[in-house]
């Protein structure tokens, strides 16, 4: 598992500091594709989702040991690259914004659809994966994840479950995605009302909206606030500790190399999401495809750890559905603060367009994420 780390990390600074230099516009255009397709293929398939298994055992133990909620050291940890993809975004936008404005334009609204649209990604797939678990409990049988195609796991019902969720966590969940409904609304109605810009650069289609910065502040406190007000654990610790025993790495290691390995792992995403917003822009520039559908390209990537720890607890052969939606419910309250960060750094824009289709499917995926996990509750 050492050696694990390493490698990622040091992958993760080669991508940085070696491969992000070739996306240069003095480079060789072909050579600007290669390293930008290597950047986005590499990050994605090995980078995050290796990053993400380790945060899945790291946060895991750092729970039974610290009494902080799994969902939440969870949350922390695979939201992570979406607030890395977001306020990097962000900064390049700031960075760039007195010598070419419409640019750093284009980078703030890869920072809205990265935050914001990774939502999307991470909502609708554990509305899937529970949509999947309630109807093993409707059969009483197993069921593939995914219809007709078993290699990508099952579902087992949860009478067959060794580790059940507790009906504190389903509540929890449900709150915390109901909080999560009405933090959208209100950055959606404050960004009309208040984020209007008047003189949007050329090239810009329609109008143009900001998030400001008070609203930020504001959005911030409150998820920090729901963060800590859901910060104590309600799994069944000790059940959990007898049956995954021999399953996870870090149980046998001290607490202190539990912590190191979340923290490397975090540093390995840094340097891995900053060298993948620059291959989105690179991207943008070269086909000349709209920075929105960058930004959202870019939120798949940074949601891409969430979703494979959502599914590999879903598909637990033990049952750990409760971790599942209690993770994912504190996902997206973190991806949400850090899209109020790049608020409050005044970094955050978003066409009208892309602004009605973002935030409509946020609250229609989280109407149906409520609406399933209310039925997973009522199951139990």
């Amino acid at each position: 598992m050492p050696l694990k780390i390493i490698l990622l990390t040091t992958t993760a600074i080669f991508m940085r500091f070696v491969l992000k230099d070739l996306l240069s516009p003095e480079t060789n255009q072909y050579l600007r594709i290669i390293s930008m397709v290597i950047i986005l293929v590499l990050g994605a398939s090995y980078v995050l989702t290796g990053i993400a298994k380790i945060i899945e055992e790291t946060t895991e133990v750092l729970s039974e040991k610290t009494k902080i909620a799994s969902g939440l050291l969870q949350s922390l940890g695979t939201a992570f690259p979406d607030m890395v993809l977001g306020i990097t975004s962000a900064f390049i936008s700031l960075k760039i914004g007195s010598t070419d404005y419409a640019r750093s334009v284009n980078y703030a609204i890869i920072a809205a659809a990265t935050t914001f649209g990774s939502n999307i990604y991470n909502v609708g797939h554990a509305t899937w994966c529970i949509f999947r678990q309630n109807l093993a409990n409707t059969k009483n049988k197993i069921i593939p994840m995914f219809p007709y195609i078993n290699s990508l796991g099952v579902l087992k019902p949860s009478s067959q479950h060794k580790i059940k969720p507790s009906y504190q966590e389903i509540s929890t969940a449900i709150d915390i995605s109901t909080v999560l409904t009405v933090l959208t609304t209100v950055v959606a109605i404050s960004m009309v009302v208040f984020g209007k810009i008047n003189n949007p650069p050329i090239g810009t289609n329609g109008d143009l909206y900001q998030l400001i910065r008070p609203v930020g502040i504001i959005i911030f406190i409150i998820t920090v606030f729901v963060l800590y007000s859901f910060r104590k654990t309600q799994r069944l610790t000790s059940e959990t500790v007898e049956i995954s025993q021999n399953e996870n790495y870090y149980r046998h290691r001290p607490l202190y190399f539990t912590w190191f390995s979340l923290i490397l792992s975090g540093i390995g995403i840094l340097f891995a999401a900053e060298t993948m917003v620059t291959a989105i822009e690179t991207f943008s520039s070269i086909t000349h495809i709209s920075f929105v559908i960058s930004g959202v390209m870019a939120g798949i990537i940074g949601c891409l750890g969430e979703i494979i720890v959502v599914h590999n607890f879903s598909i637990n052969p033990n049952g750990r559905i409760g971790d599942a939606i209690v993770g994912v419910a504190m996902d997206n309250i973190v991806t949400t603060m850090g899209a109020s960060i790049v608020a409050i750094i005044g970094g955050i824009f978003l066409g009208g367009n892309a602004l009605i289709l973002i935030f409509i499917t946020i609250l229609c995926l989280n109407s149906l994420l409520i609406h399933q996990i209310t039925k997973l509750k009522d199951s139990l």
